[in-house]
């Protein structure tokens, strides 16, 4: 078998700059500029953010759909993370739960629509 490690996820925006902000405001993520790119580092990734180019873009899908649904980060105390991010006008799509012993999650709405998830696990489930 392949050995494979992450190298970068690849947004699309009509405002980098805006999207990259975002990332570094809400989620504590490391902006880096390189000559003609933007590019956040985000919990150990590295996400790029391109311009979107022409006219000729489609919307995003509704959800749900197939494909890319939504990245997850996992998170310290998910519930005082919630809290600050909301009072910082973040939409939840859904709050902070718990789905099974040891799993709390809770859905964000983050630039264009994209769908993050946070997720608290408690180490003596894993």
């Amino acid at each position: 078998m392949p050995v494979v490690t992450w190298d970068h996820v690849h947004l699309r925006s009509p405002d980098p700059e805006a999207t990259a902000a975002w990332l570094r405001d809400i989620l504590g993520g490391e902006i880096v500029r390189a000559p003609g790119r933007i590019d956040v580092n985000l919990g150990g990734a590295r996400i790029f953010i391109a311009p979107l180019e022409g006219d000729a873009v489609s919307p995003p899908p509704p959800h749900p759909h197939q494909g890319l649904d939504h990245f997850g980060l996992a998170v310290k105390d998910i519930d005082a993370l919630a809290a600050e991010i909301k009072a910082k006008g973040v939409v939840f799509t859904r709050e902070p739960t718990t789905i099974r012993p040891g799993v709390r999650i809770c859905f964000i709405r983050g630039p264009e629509g994209i769908s993050i998830e946070l997720l608290e696990r408690d180490k003596k489930y894993t």
